[in-house]
Parts: C-alpha cells; structure tokens; sequence
C-alpha cells in the first residue's frame, strides 16, 4: 500500500502551513534526503525532505495551498512493486483523511482511522520521530520505537530500521490508545474560553458597506503577529520605565572604531552598541536575564538577545545567542547576516525563537520614544527611540547640549519586578554611556 507523505512540523509552534511548491513530480524516484517541498510555515520558507525511499506516486496538494494542517497527507510514495494505480486508488482515501483531520481533532476520534500510528513518546516524554512507513510496519510487528536509534535524517527512524527489530511489549502505549472518548471531551469542556478579539468580521464588514475599501487577506505572518500580540497584552502585566541616555561619548568612540575598522570593511551601527551594553547588562543583573514559563520562571545564563527587524507584511525578532561573548564587529556581522535573510524569509526556527530580552528599535525612524509589547516568553523588550540634540544641565549646573536617546523598558512583572527592572536599566544606560568599558 503507498505510503502517505504527511505535512511536516518544522517548527515546534506550527500547526498548519502553505506548500509553497513542490520541488518533484509524479513518477520521479527519491531517496532519504531527498528535497520534496517548500513550505511556508507562519515565518519562514523551509525545504522538506524525503525520510524513505520510493517513488512519487500522486501529489495530493496543489503548490500554493494555504492553510495544510501538520500531519495531513500531502503526497502518496509508492514502494517497491507498486505502480501508478495503487496511488490512484489509495488517493481517494488519503484525501479523505486530509479533509476529515480537523473533525478527526476535534471528535477524538480513534487511532485506527489514520493509516499510520501515531508518533511515539520516548521515556523522558519526547517525541520519537520516525517516518510514517517505520510507524506502520513497526504497530504490525509489536515494536516499540522508543528503544530504537534512527539512521535516517536527523536521527529519524525510518523502515530499514524497524525491519530487523524485535517485538516488544507496549502496555503503556496500549493503556494509551485504550483512553475513553469522554475522557478527551471533558478535557475539551474544561479548557478556557478563547480570548475576545474584537468585534466580528461580518459586524466589521457591515459598519463598512457603501465605504470603499481594499480587503487584505491575512497571511500566516500576520496571523501569527495578530495571536501572539494579543495573547501579550491580555496575560502579560506590563510595566514601563524609561531614562534618558546621553550618546555624544558613544557617537565620538564609534567614530573613532569605524574609522580604525574602515580598512577591513567593518561599520558598526548605534543598534551595535545597544545589543553589546544589553547583553552585558543580563550579565551585571542576572536576576532579570530570565523568562515565564507557565509555572516558573527560567533564570538564563547566557545572554541571548532579540532584535526586531522589520520585513514587508511583518517583522522577525532573530536572536543573537551568547552576546555577551562576541566582540562588537562580530554582532555586527551576525546581525547584518541575520537581518538579511529575514527579510528574504530564510532563518531557520531556532535562529529567530528563544532569547530571555529583545530590543526594538525605531529611532531610525524618527520616533522619539515609544511603548514595545513583551515577545512571550521574555522577561523585557527595550524600546529605543532617536538621539536627538536636547538642552541638559551638567555635573557642575551649567546648561550645555547632548545627544539625548529615549528609551522604554517594557517589563513582564511575574519575572522582573520595579526595582530589578530599574537596576537593569540603569545598567543599560552604564554602559552606553561609558562605551569604552564594554570593551574591557
């Protein structure tokens, strides 16, 4: 029987994508390894690759198809011996089990009507990723995949791996597959109700007619960008604090530094400066280098710092992991890298989720100062308005000019509460406004 290609989970949040197209047709032979697809998840575009060997026997979903939720099938594989009409004849049930996933999730319904078992947990609670032909051949023979070692594609489990196994015994998954349909329904019951999200569309659409107006179809981006924000805002307690740095000492450093680094084509920017004296800033108050999760809060050790960086139709916040540790032309190099490729739609999960802090900074803009959201999980976002010639009065009570930066520490107040936010703040301004002692 063909084997179902499945919507991959590229990322550990995504629950549908777009398969922006395919890179194989119908009758061309694969092997493990092999790219099948691009697909669009709701940040990036990523390439999926074959985990068996085979040939393309029908394509289930048309290039550009939106909304393709994980695990429904997208393709059927044929193996060996197997020909064109048993891909015809397998389609019309695959379809069927593409179409009928949602209902499937929300009725419980039993594991028997998917043709391929479920993805295994290993002993800590982990997934066990194994290609749907392994799942199959090993619910035939009695194997639990939890004690095997995957020779496939990033440690993937695939059938040449099951072939020669054992039977095991499996009374914990058994107990599993055995659980009550009323079980998952009191477990739907007692989930909270969705957030309110603002007036309905047709009540939208309604307090419109007889306007003129271009309807802008969502993307998954702003799909994403919309859920995550409003989820911060309604279940994150923000507090704000804001000081006033002075930049002219950094302003003179950085112009003697780029004109020492012209000769080896490095430029450092302002949002340089403001990366490094964050970073080091999570080192000097390690308490607020930290992030909510549900039940606890994760003191980080490393200072991994988030950028926004805006792209058409959205924005990334890419992390620089370990910034503490690099020099200031090597978070320059790595931010520009970085920056590129999100505007292309080219990073990678891991290069734009994690981080404890992030800075958004729209002082190239022209904006004074502004309120930033908390990116959950982190503990805090700064928000880094423009430098601008402002009249203050110095150490010694005379009036003079300085180069005046805004900026606002958006604080989550589960993790970091007024006086640790102030401490991190003052350490922040510290160490832009003595730029030579990030150095040392």
């Amino acid at each position: 029987m063909p084997v179902e290609i499945l919507m991959p989970a590229l990322s550990p949040t995504m629950e549908e994508g777009t398969l922006a197209k395919w890179l194989v047709k119908e009758g061309d032979t694969v092997s493990a390894g092999d790219l099948l697809a691009e697909i669009e998840t709701d940040k990036a575009t990523m390439e999926f690759e074959a985990v068996d060997e085979g040939v393309i026997g029908k394509l289930l979903v048309a290039e550009g198809t939106e909304g393709v939720k994980v695990n429904s099938p997208i393709a059927l594989l044929l193996e060996d011996g197997e020909s064109a009409s048993d891909a015809k004849a397998a389609a019309p049930k695959a379809e069927t089990a593409k179409a009928e996933t949602p209902k499937a999730e929300a009725a419980a319904a039993p594991a028997a009507a998917t043709p391929a078992p479920a993805a295994p947990k290993a002993a800590d609670g982990g997934r066990v990723f194994a290609s749907p032909l392994a799942r199959r051949i090993a619910a035939d023979k009695g194997i639990d995949l939890s004690g095997l070692a995957g020779s496939g594609p990033h440690g993937r489990i695939v059938k040449a791996d099951v072939e020669g196994a054992s039977p095991q015994a499996k009374p914990a998954a058994a107990a599993a597959s055995a659980a009550p349909a009323p079980a998952a329904a009191a477990a739907k019951a007692a989930a909270p109700a969705a957030m309110p999200t603002g007036p309905a569309t047709e009540t939208v659409l309604k307090m419109y007619e007889g306007r003129a107006y271009t309807e802008i179809k969502l993307d998954g981006m702003r799909k994403t960008i919309a859920a995550r924000l409003t989820e911060a805002k309604q279940t994150i307690p923000h507090f704000y604090l804001r000081r006033d740095i002075q930049l002219d000492a950094l302003m003179a450093f950085r112009g003697q530094l780029n004109a020492q680094l012209e000769g080896r084509g490095v430029k450092l920017s302002v949002n340089d400066f403001i990366i490094k004296a964050c970073a080091l800033a999570l080192q000097q108050v390690p308490a607020a280098n930290a992030v909510w999760a549900g039940d606890r809060v994760l003191q980080l050790k490393p200072s991994d710092v988030a950028v926004a960086v805006a792209i058409e139709g959205g924005l990334f916040t890419p992390v620089l992991k370990d910034a503490e540790m690099k020099s200031l032309s090597a978070l320059s190099a790595e931010m520009k890298d970085l920056a590129a490729r999100a505007k292309s739609k080219k990073l990678a999960p891991h290069e734009y989720q994690g981080g404890s802090f992030a800075i958004s900074n729209l002082g190239m803009f022209g904006i004074d100062n502004f309120d930033a959201v908390i990116n959950p999980p982190h503990g805090a976002i700064l928000a880094v308005g423009a430098g601008v010639k402002k009249p203050v009065v110095g150490k010694d009570g005379a009036l003079a000019v300085a180069t005046v930066m805004s900026v606002t520490l958006s604080v989550d107040h589960r993790v970091i509460d007024g006086a640790l936010g102030a401490e991190l703040l003052q350490a922040i301004k510290d160490n832009l406004e003595n730029p030579m002692a990030m150095l040392a």
